[in-house]
């Protein structure tokens, strides 16, 4: 065959195998674009990659993300359960907070997801471990490291003492954008079992009051109380803000009696309820 006939069919064969191999890794899905890396955890033939949105833990609510690596082959195993336990080191007590089972993100093969409410930290984000149990081909692991939590900026959560001398943490996890619009509120609320268990707390109420302490104390129309919703185990209500700036949301807690369990009407005498969260944008 001469040169001239090589050199096109050359080209061709060139040109179809890079095209092949743009297409192999266009297919690639990340299935952790959009989050951010918080820390990794070695634990001998496996590493465990921890992510949400952020790239780092903070009080409040956390939804994490967790990917298990095989430290030989480097493929992410898809087929492991787990199981987690945050711990808090206290001078005299350690104590634990409220948190999900972890369970496989939809629609994805690698990730696996569940939340933590860190109810407290310390200055520099130091005092809470992170122990992951899980279990592959019916072998059991373990491992504990410790995390960074750093303080928000503003109340999203908060731990009190209801009237039934029962502990309870109120956390917020919705609006994370708020708008100038009724917003979907969405709250979790747990009770302290003991120092370990913070079972969720079902059928009370939260009344919702939000105001503007730097604009006179003024309210907004359309908003709702929070109610509880089976389907996910959170508490749910609109939240209106009808400007930008530092809104306080006022909240009372009430039992499934209707008994106020914690927080105050807010007056012209009383400005705002011993409960509340904050929001500011």
């Amino acid at each position: 065959m001469k040169l001239k006939y090589i050199l096109p069919i050359a080209f061709i064969a060139l040109f179809f195998s890079c095209a092949t191999d743009d297409d192999d890794n266009s297919s690639i899905i990340n299935e952790v674009e959009g989050l951010e890396l918080i820390q990794t955890i070695a634990n001998g033939d496996q590493t465990i990659e921890l992510y949400n949105e952020k790239g780092f833990f903070e009080t409040g609510y956390n939804h994490i993300s967790l990917r298990l690596k095989d430290n030989h082959t480097g493929n992410y195993i898809e087929d492991a359960t787990l199981s987690w336990i945050p711990i808090m080191q206290m001078p005299t007590m350690e104590h634990s907070c409220p948190k999900s089972a972890i369970t496989k993100a939809l629609g994805k093969d690698t990730v696996y997801e569940g939340f933590i409410i860190y109810q407290m930290t310390y200055e520099d984000g130091s005092g809470w471990s992170l122990t992951l149990n899980y279990n592959i081909n019916d072998t059991d692991y373990s491992v504990t490291e410790t995390i960074s939590v750093m303080q928000y900026e503003n109340q999203n959560s908060a731990s009190f003492m209801g009237n039934d001398d029962t502990k309870y943490i109120v956390a917020l996890i919705e609006p994370k954008d708020p708008n100038i619009a009724v917003n979907t509120m969405k709250v979790g609320l747990f009770k302290m079992e003991n120092m370990m268990t913070f079972p969720v707390v079902e059928d009370y109420t939260i009344t919702l009051d939000p105001r503007m302490p730097g604009m006179g104390n003024h309210s907004s129309p359309n908003n709702t109380d929070l109610t509880y919703n089976n389907a996910d185990n959170f508490y749910y209500g609109d939240l209106s803000l009808t400007m930008t700036g530092y809104w306080k949301l006022n909240l009372k807690l009430l039992n499934e009696n209707g008994e106020v369990l914690k927080g105050e009407d807010v007056t012209d005498e009383n400005e705002s309820s011993s409960l509340y969260l904050e929001v500011e944008f």
